[in-house]
């Protein structure tokens, strides 16, 4: 079972998308997509709200995201964020192991 963690960065003036492009730009992101026990890094923009940033993070265990909590990328991440002035808010889920359930797979265009 993963760890889903959802990240809403918000900021003004376009800074979270900004910081999105850096995190991109410099490598950092991808460097977080090769840590051990990362299984999926991506940034998305919700339509309703151009000042708002969501990365959905998934990570094989709470011991993987420990790891990556006491990584040297958390100080880059910590300083982009200042940088930027971003505010976040954080949900967290587990993945479902027994996948989409039979009643829910007619609504899924394949």
């Amino acid at each position: 079972m993963s760890i889903v963690v959802h990240l809403y960065y918000t900021g003004t003036g376009g800074s979270a998308r900004q910081f999105v492009k850096e995190m991109e730009e410099s490598g950092t992101a991808e460097r977080i997509r090769r840590e051990e026990g990362n299984e999926g890094y991506a940034y998305f923009f919700p339509a309703d709200d151009p000042e708002t940033v969501l990365l959905i993070d998934k990570w094989r265990d709470q011991a993987a995201i420990d790891a990556h909590h006491a990584s040297p990328m958390m100080a880059v991440i910590a300083r982009l964020r200042e940088k930027y002035d971003l505010h976040m808010r954080a949900e967290r889920c587990r993945t479902d192991e027994e996948g989409v359930p039979p009643a829910d797979r007619d609504f899924i265009r394949k």
